[in-house]
């Protein structure tokens, strides 16, 4: 007889889990703390990177069973400042698709919802399992193990479709910002590490600032945000109950990236309990190796930040021809010089940011 598996959470990771489930046969309840789906955030705009694995990453989730049937705008074409200059890029495929976050029409979150209802899955809102009736843990950040904030504003707009990344430490300390517009909906933010309190003089440094660059129409603004969950080592299971997304401690150190780790993440882990398998034996290839390229990463990310993040770039990225996403996803494979920088990185990561779980 097939059981009932209890996911907790209903971000990307746990629709995931249970969607795949529920395709599969197996009797699905996922219970949420909140009124809906995606109601930790309010419309942010947010990229679903496409340069750490080969795949295009709309590919890798049709091939676990996800449709797209949520809004997605492929940029091919992005830009970096420093604050006073831009540098364009282009891209020999999308470097990312943007995607709406929320309780909104067209985000990922209400359309993995559609999805999970479709393929029979029970969702309960406003309910909240104890952890001994939890088979999948994807309830998000872990509170106090956040080394990463943003806060920013969504608004309508006249502006152009943009993806401006700007890279100034006093617009987005140890981090970025960006201004993101799609279809006359904008969102700009800034993200800042470490050093939390400096949220509110970066952010409105890096409003400045973008004003300075482009036509910043902004109108209707509201505020969104929110802290990122970050780990050194994943932590793929507690007791019974299995860890997915941010919960599992997957994002990425260097820039914040999750939601590919996070839809894999639930997928994987419902594959173990479907083939009866070890989740820790499939999770574990996949993403240790891209949490210790995360820990080089941002090693060599903040060492390099007295020289400008900026002028690194250029070196590194924009003034070399060609294609920049294979550069990217040197930097996001754990190989080469990797191994040999991590205990430097370690070491160095443990004393910068002690709430980092290992």
């Amino acid at each position: 007889m097939i059981r009932t598996v209890r996911i907790a959470g209903s971000g990307p990771s746990g629709m995931s889990a249970a969607i795949t489930l529920a395709k599969a046969g197996h009797t699905v309840e996922v219970h949420e703390r909140n009124a809906d789906a995606g109601m930790r955030f309010h419309g942010d705009l947010q990229g679903l990177e496409n340069w750490s694995e080969d795949t295009d990453v709309l590919d890798s989730l049709r091939s676990m069973g996800i449709s797209v049937n949520f809004d997605t705008t492929p940029f091919k074409d992005i830009a970096v400042t420093d604050g006073s200059t831009i540098w364009p890029i282009s891209c020999s495929r999308p470097g990312f698709y943007l995607v709406k976050r929320g309780n909104v029409a067209g985000s990922i979150d209400q359309g993995l919802r559609e999805q999970a209802l479709a393929a029979g899955v029970r969702i309960r809102y406003k309910s909240a399992l104890t952890e001994q009736d939890t088979d999948i843990i994807a309830t998000g950040p872990r509170m106090g193990e956040v080394p990463a904030i943003a806060k920013g504003i969504v608004f309508e707009t006249s502006l152009p479709d943009m993806a401006l990344g700007m890279f100034n430490d006093k617009a987005a300390h140890l981090a970025y910002a960006y201004l993101l517009v799609t279809g006359g909906y904008g969102c700009l933010c800034s993200m800042v590490c470490k050093d939390l309190r400096l949220i509110n003089p970066c952010f409105e440094e890096a409003k400045r600032l973008f004003a300075t660059l482009v036509d910043l129409d902004i109108r209707q603004p509201r505020n969104v945000g929110g802290v990122g969950s970050i780990s050194a080592v994943p932590e793929f299971r507690r007791g019974h109950a299995l860890l997915v997304g941010e919960a599992a401690g997957l994002q990425d150190l260097m820039w914040g990236f999750g939601m590919r780790n996070a839809l894999l993440s639930g997928h994987l882990a419902a594959q173990s309990i479907i083939q009866g398998a070890s989740y820790e034996r499939l999770a574990s290839p996949v993403f240790t190796p891209r949490l210790k390229a995360g820990v080089v990463n941002r090693y060599i990310w903040e060492r390099w930040a007295s020289k400008g993040y900026a002028n690194v770039l250029r070196g590194k990225v924009l003034e070399r021809k060609g294609d920049p996403l294979p550069i990217l996803n040197k930097m996001y494979t754990y190989r080469g010089m990797h191994p040999l920088i991590y205990p430097f990185a370690k070491r160095y990561i443990r004393k910068q940011y002690p709430m980092i779980r290992w």
